[in-house]
């Protein structure tokens, strides 16, 4: 239950719906207590809605609970940057990294924290008055829950541009002609700047996407007194080299709906050389290895993706993408059922990254591609015989648990043998499992159903049920295929005297009372006497002798009639 409240919880929080994450994260917490991820998570569901208060104790119960685990000192020190406790932040951040030097968002934080206690000792630059639309992670939390900035945080370069800012506001300066920029600082400022988003992440190879429209011509603005900072030739190189990878993706997409796939790979190569950063260009080439049949290739571009997605911290549904297309790949090459566990272990992970329907679709394919393997692999007709001969020796000396092993190791070698399904049937009956008895016995007749023995097992499980009418109905079938076969003849006959009995009104007070209520169980004793037509025909019987004289002659009346006295419900005098 407290898996899956923070399920939903996690996913609220992704589709920005932070009151509702908190919601759920706190149903969580009071299931699980003890679970120091709920309070990490609901922290920062709390910072995203700028309640640094309650992102504060939540973060100070994290580290309480957890106190070796890193991530809580980066939920403390945001809650402290949020707060403008900036020398707090910088020893959370500090005391996080004592214990995960390798932390990336620590390491970010504490630059971030350091960065902010320098703003607030020197005030806002002078040269950028927007300095504080930058500063803490709130910026994160507005840029995320603006469905118009959303995507652009799957971008690594538009991520890297607004980290430069973040630590220096003055770096705005160098990104004013970027529409993504100009888009989030409106988010940031709360006001509406010409241009929009840049468009949503592009996972999936692909759709090209469409050209972005190009800014209407500005108005030459007056400079400012002070000089804008140079842009240093490595980020010039950067930038341009970012644009060239864009372009070869763009190119490779073009020639893989071409089906030129080995063009498509030297495109997406070259553009993973220009950028490794992004590992969309690892995916693309990965889905047109896949293609190619080069499932080992595929693979190892998989493998890659997500050990890169990792270091880049890139979105989770990115993540899960890789994990699916390998699980994909190891499908293609399984040969055997034992192949299949690597590709569903892969399903399974990709499913606790993201809870994508067409993964859970793979997922359940290949788990009964494995166990139709499985039986195939198993299946072995002459092991099945010898099975079935070693239970019929268990029977005989009336060990039925120990033939019903037999019987049904002798099945799992072969399914298709109404023979064990018999036999094993007449085993349950013998142990009084009558619903196994009459399931087996069922499934007899309809792999085989000229084989009498299915009706003689059904029958007997019916009659010991005290379901006279149905057992006379199986026997009576069975003789429409073996006529002369006198285990059925001897059941109709059994069957015939309980049901006169019935009739007569010879069962005792005891025995009319056990009958009556097994029949008022039965649907159909329950669908006739339900019948507003039989309920007249009931009342005929007992105030008007001509009415009934009339019903007696409808052979669908007397038939349900026959039911209800075999059932115990009606005597006939």
């Amino acid at each position: 239950m407290a898996d899956e409240a923070k399920a939903k919880g996690n996913a609220a929080f992704s589709s920005g719906d932070f009151n509702a994450a908190v919601t759920h994260f706190t149903e969580a917490i009071n299931l699980a207590p003890t679970n120091h991820v709920l309070y990490s998570n609901r922290s920062a569901a709390y910072a995203s809605l700028n309640k640094y208060s309650e992102a504060l104790a939540d973060a100070k119960k994290t580290v309480e609970v957890k106190p070796d685990w890193g991530k809580g000192y980066s939920r403390l020190g945001a809650a402290h940057v949020g707060l403008g406790q900036y020398s707090d932040a910088i020893s959370a951040y500090k005391r996080g990294l004592e214990i995960d030097p390798n932390n990336e968002a620590l390491k970010s934080g504490l630059a971030d924290a350091q960065a902010g206690a320098a703003r607030s000792r020197a005030g806002a630059s002078p040269m950028n008055p927007f300095g504080d639309a930058f500063s803490g992670p709130e910026m994160w939390a507005k840029l995320t829950a603006d469905p118009s900035t959303r995507a652009f945080l799957q971008q690594p370069d538009f991520v890297k541009m607004m980290q430069e800012i973040q630590t220096n506001p003055s770096n705005l300066n160098l990104y004013l002609k970027d529409q993504r920029v100009m888009q989030a600082l409106g988010v940031l400022l709360n006001v509406k700047l010409r241009g929009g988003p840049a468009g949503a992440e592009d996972e999936e190879i692909p759709e090209s996407p469409p050209a972005p429209k190009q800014p209407e011509p500005r108005k030459e603005e007056k400079k400012s007194e002070s000089e804008p900072m140079e842009v240093s030739e490595e980020e010039t190189e950067a930038k341009k080299r970012k644009a060239e990878a864009i372009k070869e993706k763009e190119a490779g997409n073009a020639a893989y709906k071409k089906k030129d796939f080995d063009t498509a790979i030297q495109h997406y190569t070259k553009a993973m050389e220009l950028d490794d950063e992004d590992i969309s260009y690892i995916m693309n080439r990965a889905a047109t290895y896949l293609e190619m049949g080069q499932l080992e290739d595929c693979i190892k571009d998989c493998d890659k993706a997500v050990e890169r997605g990792r270091e880049q911290r890139a979105d989770y549904k990115m993540i899960a993408k890789a994990l699916t297309r390998k699980g994909t790949a190891l499908v293609k090459m399984a040969k055997g059922s034992k192949d299949f566990e690597p590709a569903i272990e892969m399903f399974q992970k990709a499913l606790t990254e993201h809870r994508n329907p067409d993964t859970l679709k793979k997922l359940n394919d290949a788990e009964k591609a494995k166990k139709e393997l499985e039986q195939q692999e198993y299946f072995d007709p002459k092991l099945a015989d010898e099975e079935r001969e070693k239970g019929n020796e268990y029977f005989k000396q009336q060990k039925y648990p120990e033939a019903i092993k037999h019987y049904t190791e002798s099945l799992r070698r072969n399914p298709k043998d109404p023979k064990a399904y018999s036999n094993r049937a007449a085993c349950y009956t013998k142990l009084g499992a009558m619903p196994e008895g009459l399931k087996d016995a069922e499934k007899c007749i309809e792999l085989d159903p000229t084989f009498a023995k299915g009706y003689t097992r059904k029958g007997a499980v019916q009659f010991f049920m005290k379901e006279y009418e149905k057992a006379l109905e199986t026997y009576q079938e069975g003789l429409k295929h073996d006529a002369s076969n006198q285990e059925l003849l001897d059941g109709v006959r059994r069957c015939v005297q309980q049901i006169n009995k019935a009739s007569r009104g010879d069962l005792s007070p005891d025995e009319l009372k056990e009958r009556q209520a097994k029949g008022m169980q039965d649907p159909e004793i329950q669908n006739i006497l339900q019948d507003p037509v039989m309920r007249q025909v009931l009342i005929d019987f007992q105030e008007n002798p001509k009415a009934a004289q009339e019903h007696t002659k409808n052979p669908m009346v007397m038939n349900k009639i026959q039911k209800l006295v075999s059932a115990g419900i009606v005597q006939l005098r």
